[in-house]
């Protein structure tokens, strides 16, 4: 049994799949469902108005970016990330340790940690398990995430044990410092100017120090190793009872079958009353495969990147806007699709507005695909609901990747 105010309640089951509803102190969010991404705190070219109007309950910023510019002290100063978006509901912190491991040459991994040259300034920095726990219960998201060691996607048995050994030890001094803020509370801050005649920032007394209720998902890690990724469960289940779980280095240009077998295994060796979160997997058929095998939540940058240039995600496969066969096509892009990009306009004008090069093409498609995917996760849901989601999914994946193959399009 969870603590409030954090809770899993599983609704209905088909299989591994399952609708639950995740509590956090930010509101509850019903699950499965995929998490747009803000990197530096805000979903490109989107207002929050906007992501919550089609549906979205849940979001993810990214600790590393926001620790750079601003500062997770600013951030914090100005009242913690969800007063500094403007996001009143549930909200995610990855750790960053994608981004810092992508830094290949600019950065050194050590079992302190990682160091890594600033790309803003060419600045040094150190981020340790330790820092990227205090990074983050500085800027106070609901769900915050270990930092991991990361590794190129179908890496060898012994880099991969690597990775994953150094993660648990990390995960380990990340618990650890966790657990020291929960009693001590974070340190104050540094007085930090602001113009004259601006309201003041937030005060630095005992309740401004008192850490946010927040909660630390491990990450299992070990590749498409199976030994690997059991001794990865095993490893992190006896360090304590957690409130969720993430699943990670997946979708990283491994085959399909093999994430999808290394999803069967962790879906029987992850406790079945806690939320699992799969990390950086945003394409349509892959969240369908992965509700089917046990999997809650999602989030990837796929969509509103590849929405911004000019893919469209449809129920038949992806849709290149600026082929010329859309040039007087009248059709809506997706019909039944509640975002204005379907609603308000045709095909022909949505490709002349990337033709054009207007902003709001990009805008509307970025909408549009985050639309597609949190109706989809309702209707997988509803399946579930209803007792029929093996039929539901197996006629969707058949409908999404005939029309996938006769468009020609790659994931």
């Amino acid at each position: 049994m969870l603590s409030a105010p954090f809770a899993f309640r599983i609704d209905a089951t088909a299989g591994a799949a399952r609708a639950a509803e995740f509590a956090t102190p930010h509101g509850s969010v019903a699950t499965p469902a995929f998490m747009p991404v803000g990197t530096h705190g805000a979903i490109r070219g989107l207002t929050t108005s906007e992501v919550a109007a089609m549906g979205a309950r849940l979001v993810l910023s990214n600790a590393y970016h926001l620790y750079l510019r601003p500062g997770d002290a600013v951030v914090r100063a100005l009242g913690g990330v969800h007063a500094f978006a403007r996001w009143d509901g549930p909200m995610l912190t990855d750790s960053g340790g994608f981004q810092v491991f992508s830094l290949a040459r600019y950065r050194e991994v050590s079992e302190a940690g990682v160091t890594f040259k600033s790309k803003l300034d060419g600045a040094l920095h150190a981020y340790t398990p330790e820092r990227v726990i205090q990074v983050q219960r500085n800027l106070g998201a609901d769900v915050i995430m270990q930092l991991d060691e990361l590794i190129a996607g179908g890496s060898e048995m012994s880099p991969a044990r690597a990775a994953m050994e150094r993660s648990l030890r990390w995960l380990e001094r990340c618990t650890l410092e966790f657990d020291r803020i929960t009693r001590e509370g974070r340190a104050p801050l540094d007085a930090i100017p602001v113009p004259p005649g601006t309201p003041p920032l937030s005060a630095t007394d005992a309740d401004e120090c008192r850490a946010p209720a927040q909660a630390l998902f491990p990450i299992v890690q070990g590749g498409v190793h199976p030994v690997l990724r059991r001794a990865s469960m095993q490893g992190i289940l006896s360090l304590r009872d957690w409130v969720g779980v993430a699943v990670g280095g997946l979708s990283t240009g491994e085959p399909k079958p093999q994430m999808h077998a290394t999803l069967e295994l962790c879906d029987a060796g992850l406790p079945r009353d806690r939320p699992r979160y799969l990390m950086g997997v945003g394409f349509p058929d892959d969240l369908v495969e992965a509700v089917r095998r046990g999997i809650d939540l999602f989030d990837c940058v796929a969509p509103t990147r590849m929405g911004r240039h000019g893919t469209a995600f449809t129920p038949q496969g992806s849709v290149q806007l600026l082929k010329g066969t859309h040039r007087l096509d009248r059709s809506p892009l997706v019909a039944g699709c509640p975002c204005s990009a379907c609603t308000h306009y045709d095909r022909a004008y949505l490709r002349h507005l990337f033709a054009a090069d207007e902003p709001l093409g990009p805008r509307l498609i970025a909408l549009h695909n985050l639309t597609m995917l949190t109706e989809l996760m309702r209707s997988a849901r509803a399946a579930i609901s209803a007792g029929d989601f093996t039929a539901w999914s197996e006629a969707w994946l058949q409908e999404y990747r005939a029309g996938h193959a006769a468009d020609g399009s790659a994931d």
